[in-house]
């Protein structure tokens, strides 16, 4: 066993019973949808205040199940990403059609419910999105594609599995946050690259197939399908006006995947070899979290170190390297996220971390310049 996959002290017990609790959005959202009012607060303040609570009272889950776990034992870890999608069809569709054929609510009532409906595909759905489409069976991974449409993101499949696993932490990620790039900069920056980014990638792996970026077979061609289809239904439901709420949601979805995706890698690079070479990708690319309650909300998200060296291992199995190997966050994501919407504070109490991270662990490089601005060359291969 490598220095880097050391066991932590204690073997975990397989119990999918916890992560269920994702499901109690489901009961919260309802609520919201059909009483309005105070009750439109439980959904973000669910995610946002009360796990992050939790999480201080509970502390660290340092356990590690056994990696080579069988997925036949797994059924009822994977059941709760499987049984997602037609729950958040249902939460999605079913509260446009009441908001625009029943509720009566006022404008500013209307937006904190699909506010709320946002943090909900975008704290479960997206990231169960991620757990499927990184595993191989067709059913998965179009499961994963339908959440993604959800929330008008489909590209993120692509520009995941393409570009950022390969080349994270290298100039061709597009969501590997640069080094003093605030939040507010990083956002619209994603936004903008990242479909460009997908369609690049999908382009060059068409081409080492022989085939055109034209060809039937180019997911993006799926993904755009999917969302005009998404679109058309809530047109459908409910005019012009059921369109502005299902955008207004993915758009509260995306926030909070990019918000992510920012907080996981800010500032660290791999090292550049020459001719077009990066190191390997290594556990202190990511910056990763033990803490207990959100990483059953966030189904082990936060052990992002090992999802970036085992991409396939499902969500269960993922594993907490030791603090001497990997960068920490202080705390789970949540309160991570809501730092960076406050470039100045996150710049505070990060840039010296990732000072620190570059001393720790990469001694021999004197100049950063070409690092922190991302202007080394792109990555041989990279599409």
């Amino acid at each position: 066993m490598t220095m880097t996959e050391r066991a932590a002290p204690r073997i975990a017990h397989l119990n999918a019973a916890p992560y269920w609790l994702t499901l109690t959005f489901v009961p919260l959202v309802v609520l919201a949808v059909l009483q309005g009012g105070w009750t439109i607060l439980l959904i973000p303040l669910y995610g946002w205040v009360l796990m992050p609570l939790l999480d201080l009272l509970l502390g660290k889950n340092l356990t590690n199940p056994d990696p080579d776990t069988p997925d036949k034992e797994l059924f009822w870890f994977r059941l709760l990403t499987w049984i997602w999608f037609p729950i958040e069809i249902v939460l999605v569709f079913g509260t446009i059609w009441y908001l625009t054929h029943v509720g009566g609510f006022g404008t500013l009532e209307t937006f904190g419910i699909m506010f709320g409906i946002g943090v909900t595909t975008g704290t479960v759905g997206i990231v169960y999105a991620h757990e499927l489409f990184h595993k191989p069976g067709w059913i998965e991974r179009n499961l994963g594609d339908l959440l993604m449409a959800l929330v008008l993101y489909g590209h993120f499949r692509t520009e995941h599995l393409l570009v950022h696993h390969p080349h994270v932490g290298t100039p061709r990620d597009t969501v590997t946050a640069r080094y003093n790039e605030g939040f507010l900069r990083f956002f619209p920056r994603v936004l903008w690259q990242g479909p460009g980014s997908a369609w690049r990638a999908e382009k060059a792996r068409l081409a080492r197939a022989g085939r055109s970026a034209w060809h039937p077979s180019n997911p993006i061609f799926k993904y755009i399908g999917l969302q005009v289809g998404f679109l058309a239904l809530a047109f459908v439901i409910g005019g012009w006006m059921a369109v502005g709420l299902f955008a207004l949601q993915a758009v509260v979805a995306v926030w909070q995947l990019e918000l992510t995706n920012y907080v996981e890698h800010y500032g660290l690079t791999r090292e550049y070899l020459g001719d077009g070479r990066y190191e390997p990708v290594q556990p202190h690319h990511s910056w990763d979290s033990a803490h207990r309650v959100s990483g059953l909300l966030l189904i082990n998200l936060q052990r992002h170190a090992d999802h970036h060296l085992h991409p396939a291992r499902r969500y269960p199995l993922l594993q907490v390297y030791d603090e001497a190997d990997v960068p920490r966050l202080p705390t789970g994501y949540p309160p991570m996220t809501a730092m960076a919407m406050i470039p100045p504070l996150w710049r505070r109490i990060f840039n010296p971390r990732v000072r620190a991270w570059r001393r720790r662990y990469y001694p021999q490089i004197e100049d950063w310049t070409p690092y922190k601005s991302m202007a080394l060359p792109m990555p041989r291969g990279a599409g």
